[in-house]
């Protein structure tokens, strides 16, 4: 399989990028929130939507604005951040271009134990409940492959185990789903999988941001690593890089940082997949370079494709997880035939 990232020893010059790249991506970053902002069902104009944030205006203009508009863009932000550096520290950890954090099974995990709380409706007795259940669902996927790491175990090693756990996570979806006492749990269920970030509050985004913060955190430590790992796993030994200890914190960083976007958002796939093939052509290619811009472009992504699901027309309001499927696949047939690697 054809590596994705060129050779980058730590101890050379650190890698670069070019300059116009991270401010061109904070300005659409700021730009696709405040697009967020302006754009929904009850369309505002700029000027409405200073007053509502300098606590002026119509009330009404700025309910919606404070408590509707303003989570759900912060929540895009959060989490399309999380998941576009996830996607770029895990196809550089392993140095295969369809790694993604579903690859670890975390996000299978998550959101089986969404899932079971759902079943079971536990969240009556409190609603933090859910996001709690599934960030332990995603720490649960991170024990055995916490546990091959300690022992050493190379990453084909890595990605089985969580081939095996994403596939265990997704058969418990579909016994819920099988064994749903009614109809209308089952369609619950199957709403929450499809993932959204309508009706979102800033109680969800105070359960995704600690999570996300400390998700990036952790992945962000280890960019020097990721790219030793790029030149292979004896040549980053010899250049001095603790293998266990990078494997548990990149797998502590995607479990926690996925485990609170699931739990918040449900199921949302491909972000951090296309993402870094978006990038990785702007840059210099090694894994430390991609990962502060896919997590500035999985935000734009993911805002702009939530800002589609409330502007497109259609007869029932569009899933996020449906539509960036629908983003994603043309995008990434589209790099993998310019790109033309043998895969």
């Amino acid at each position: 399989m054809t590596d994705l990232t060129r050779p980058h020893v730590p101890d050379q010059t650190p890698a670069r990028n070019p300059a116009w790249l991270i401010p061109m991506l904070i300005a659409a970053t700021i730009v696709s929130g405040i697009l967020s902002l302006l754009f929904g069902p009850a369309h505002l104009s700029a000027t409405a939507l200073w007053a509502g944030l300098t606590g002026h205006g119509d009330p009404v203009v700025r309910a919606i604005l404070l408590q509707l508009r303003m989570p759900r863009a912060l929540l895009g932000l959060l989490i399309g951040a999380m998941l576009g550096a996830s996607g770029g520290a895990m196809q550089g950890y392993l140095r295969n271009p369809l790694a993604d954090p579903g690859v670890l099974g975390v996000s299978s995990v998550a959101a089986l134990g969404a899932v079971i709380v759902i079943y079971w409706r536990l969240a009556d007795a409190h609603p933090l409940v859910l996001p709690m259940i599934a960030i332990a669902g995603a720490l649960i996927a991170l024990l055995p492959l916490a546990w091959l790491s300690r022992r050493g175990e190379s990453t084909l090693s890595l990605v089985l185990a969580g081939v095996a756990v994403g596939t265990l996570g997704s058969a418990g979806i579909s016994l819920a789903l099988n064994l749903a006492p009614n109809p209308f749990a089952a369609m619950e269920i199957t709403t929450w999988l499809l993932g959204s970030l309508e009706d979102r509050s800033y109680a969800d985004v105070w359960i995704a941001l600690p999570c996300v913060i400390l998700g990036l955190a952790l992945l962000l430590w280890d960019g020097r690593a990721l790219d030793a790992l790029s030149l292979g796993e004896d040549a980053a030994q010899t250049l001095g890089v603790d293998l266990a200890r990078t494997r548990l914190r990149l797998m502590l960083g995607i479990a926690i940082g996925i485990g609170g976007a699931v739990a918040v958002a449900g199921s949302i796939g491909f972000v951090g997949l296309i993402v870094p093939h978006l990038i990785r052509p702007l840059t210099d290619r090694s894994p430390s370079a991609i990962l502060i811009p896919s997590a500035l472009a999985g935000a734009v992504l993911l805002t702009v494709a939530d800002l589609g699901t409330r502007t497109i027309p259609s007869a029932t309001p569009l899933k996020l997880g449906v539509l960036t499927a629908f983003l994603g696949v043309p995008v990434f047939v589209h790099h993998l035939l310019r790109e033309r690697r043998l895969w």
